[in-house]
């Protein structure tokens, strides 16, 4: 009866499509991201392509294929809803960030693109210590979302045409 059941759930999984996300194809062999002390997200997405791809980090962008500049990272919030007293209540928490992807030569793997995220956090006075850890967790999962959203579009990324001559 195990057996039955075990089979059954492992023919149902396959059948749905259901694969693990395994390592992701990117379309360079070779990539500069800029140095940890840049952007918050250079660390993560370095660790991320270094565990995650086939393709290996350089430290000098001459030596590599593709080149990831990023143009902005900015964290902000804005008020969503006021109590009758005039006090928050609410409010939408926005990262974005903008980045291009190039050969360092005039070609573009990816134009630059800006992706922005959204969270809303209900705020009390009475909390304000718990509300600001809230608001560092949520911009924290803000950021290994980012991190998943560039490394999907760094898949998709196609190489530039080279220039006629």
């Amino acid at each position: 009866m195990r057996l039955a059941l075990a089979l059954a759930a492992s023919l149902c999984i396959a059948g749905c499509g259901f694969q693990l996300r395994g390592t992701a194809d990117l379309p360079f062999e070779t990539i500069y991201l800029p140095p940890a002390g840049g952007p918050g997200i250079a660390l993560d997405l370095r660790r991320n392509v270094q565990a995650g791809t086939n393709t290996k980090v350089v430290t000098d962008p001459k030596q590599a294929q593709a080149v990831l500049e990023f143009s902005q990272e900015i964290r902000d919030r804005l008020i969503l809803s006021l109590a009758a007293t005039g006090r928050v209540r609410e409010y939408q928490l926005r990262y974005r960030v903008s980045f291009r992807v190039h050969d360092g030569k005039g070609g573009e793997f990816l134009p630059t693109s800006s992706v922005l995220l959204t969270r809303d956090i209900t705020f009390n006075d009475s909390d304000v210590l718990s509300k600001e850890a809230e608001e560092q967790l949520l911009y924290r999962d803000m950021q290994t979302d980012m991190v998943q959203l560039i490394m999907r579009r760094l898949a998709a990324a196609t190489p530039p045409k080279p220039a006629a001559q």
